[in-house]
């Protein structure tokens, strides 16, 4: 099959902030503002996910639809693992990051190991999708952890937050085309990253002002940013601008 996910642009990036801000937001507008509860949440969306990932698994080739609808719904299962943790497990934001920093640290050697590749231009075999999802996952979940645990725990503030972790992904944009760090290295920690940018941006737009947010709600920041999704994906399945074919191997 051809490769599953698409070509790493301007858009991509743009469209991964968008969906971690909503995977923040949306699982507060369901657990706490529909009072859903994080539990019931939890398996909710868990099942959403898994019937968005048989839709993803079936396909021969990258749709952009579908592969971001996915994205979108890990983003939300993600930061409810860590809150399911923290809040009904007690586990504190400093254990939860050392555990998914290890956990995703596990899935790559064994992704390697297997693979010898954690290449996102060679997801051409079902196996090589499974790595890549399940990485996706627990980026999701170690960033909703680390964001929380700097903007929230470190009293660091939403917005300071916002701006750490974008000068680190700088950082790591000006290591990869200055200092030549490797594109698949760059790419992940990249990806990493953005979780907890986007994250601090959604709790800095939708929690109260008492909470140091700017009290636009969880709905009003959800709908905001799914329709900035939704208009960009629409985008790139006109365009293509994104697509991508297995030319070699790396």
């Amino acid at each position: 099959m051809l490769n599953k996910v698409p070509e790493v642009t301007v858009y991509f990036w743009i469209i991964k902030i968008l969906c971690t801000t909503v995977g923040e937001t949306f699982a507060d507008y369901l657990n706490d503002t529909l009072g859903f509860g994080l539990s019931n949440t939890t398996w909710l969306m868990s099942g959403v996910l898994a019937i968005s990932l048989v839709f993803q698994f079936r396909l021969r080739k990258y749709v952009p639809a579908v592969y971001w609808w996915a994205v979108v719904w890990i983003s939300v299962v993600g930061t409810l693992i860590t809150d399911n943790m923290v809040e009904n497990l007690g586990v504190s934001l400093t254990t939860s990051t050392i555990a998914f920093s290890i956990a995703l640290v596990l899935t790559f050697a064994v992704w390697y190991a297997f693979e010898r590749t954690l290449s996102i231009h060679t997801i051409v075999t079902t196996r090589r999708e499974f790595f890549y999802w399940l990485t996706v996952l627990f980026t999701f979940a170690l960033g909703t952890a680390a964001g929380d645990l700097l903007a929230e725990k470190l009293a660091v503030g939403y917005w300071k937050s916002a701006l750490i972790f974008g000068g680190a992904i700088a950082l790591v944009f000006f290591a990869h085309r200055v200092l030549r760090l490797g594109p698949i290295v760059a790419f992940w920690i990249a990806y990493i990253l953005t979780r907890p940018l986007g994250a601090s941006i959604g709790d800095e737009l939708s929690q109260t002002r008492h909470d140091g947010g700017l009290a636009l709600g969880t709905t009003v920041t959800s709908l905001i940013f799914l329709s900035a999704i939704m208009g960009t994906v629409v985008f790139l399945t006109i365009t293509k601008l994104d697509r991508t074919e297995l030319r070699r191997t790396e």
